[in-house]
């Protein structure tokens, strides 16, 4: 019974240190302004192929990321 209540403790752990969002959240304003840059550049010199579609796409997923608070 000890040995399932320290497994359950252990395995739920993660979920309740780690669980607030808000304390692990990525947002960096200067990491944001960087990667818009990078959009508006990028978007204005890019080529026509799937590469340049999925770098373009890594780019605002990645200014997702840094832009939300």
């Amino acid at each position: 019974m000890n040995k399932l209540i320290v497994i359950l403790l252990c395995s739920l752990f993660p979920l309740i240190a780690f669980g607030d969002s808000s304390k692990n959240s990525k947002y960096d304003p200067a990491l944001c302004k960087v990667f818009q840059d990078k959009i508006k550049s990028y978007e204005q010199q890019m080529r026509d192929d799937e590469y340049a579609k999925t770098t373009l796409e890594s780019y605002k997923k990645r200014a997702k990321i840094y832009c939300t608070k």
